[in-house]
């Protein structure tokens, strides 16, 4: 069976996965002669399983977000095609089938995705399959070919890590304090956008490196632009129109900055792409 007979046999045409292909590939910002080559790229992705998914002190939410798309289904395109090999919350395996089955695949060459922050006040707060989160990420991480760090928490820490009796940590303060140095993306956001992952997993495949990124590791495709310069409210910060009276129906379309909106100091693509395929987004909510 070739590599394109395994998604015919999931009911997925040609012609749909090209226009994912070339719909996330415009997300991204490429050409569209680079739509073949990145074709080709996830396609050969078939031949090896490639990701690790990891989760510490998380809701999962991320993960919820990543396979609750409409048909055709990034999830199923993507990751399907480059074969989650270990992941606790979609996986079928437990105990000690799903240990064997990370074990295994820490002998391939693998992508290291990673939901959820780490306690850096005491490795008890977190502890899966018997030993520490910590223990489990420095092990894969230092095996790694890249780490996607997704969603706030594992990137940051969470929204307020101060507050958290664990300490929580992200990612890259762990891989700095265990002196790691593989490729580390960091997709802040709660919960990430499956574009927002499946386009950095993508992006990966094809030019086998990390994309470029900001000084926090982002990639600068979806986290260069202020959001504030594409808000939808933008106009009546224009013209100084600020919600102050949520039950005043006049007031519903106004700028969200005096109640809290960090708008105007938030580098993301959440007002060009919406959740949900395209569905909303929190201020247009």
């Amino acid at each position: 069976m070739g590599n394109f007979d395994l998604l015919k046999a999931k009911g997925v045409s040609r012609r749909d996965f090209m226009k994912l292909i070339a719909a996330t590939t415009a997300a991204l910002g490429l050409p569209e002669l680079i739509v073949p080559q990145a074709a080709n790229a996830v396609e050969q992705a078939l031949k090896k399983p490639p990701v690790i998914w990891l989760e510490g002190m998380d809701c999962t939410g991320c993960t919820e977000s990543a396979i609750a798309t409409l048909n055709p289904s990034p999830a199923e395109l993507i990751l399907d095609m480059i074969s989650i090999r270990y992941h606790e919350t979609i996986m079928a395996g437990s105990g000690q089938t799903s240990e064997e089955a990370y074990q295994e695949a820490l002998k391939e060459k693998f992508v290291l995705v990673v939901e959820g922050s780490c306690p850096a006040k005491e490795d008890r707060y977190c502890m899966v399959g018997g030993k520490p989160f910590r223990t489990t990420l420095i092990e894969a991480a230092k095996k790694a070919q890249a780490i996607i760090a997704i969603g706030s928490c594992a990137s940051e820490g969470g929204g307020i890590p101060g507050a958290c009796a664990t300490g929580a940590v992200g990612v890259g303060e762990i891989l700095k304090t265990a002196g790691i140095n593989t490729p580390l993306i960091n997709l802040p956001c709660c919960p990430v956008k499956p574009t927002t992952l499946i386009g950095t997993i993508l992006y990966y495949l094809t030019y086998q490196q990390v994309p470029e990124l900001d000084a926090q590791k982002r990639p600068k495709v979806f986290y260069g632009n202020l959001l504030h310069d594409n808000c939808p409210r933008r106009g009546h910060f224009e013209n100084g129109n600020y919600l102050t009276d949520w039950n005043d129906p006049i007031q519903k379309e106004y700028c969200l900055i005096l109640k809290g909106c960090k708008g105007p100091k938030t580098y993301t693509d959440c007002a060009q792409v919406w959740w949900n395929d395209n569905a909303n987004f929190c201020i247009n909510a």
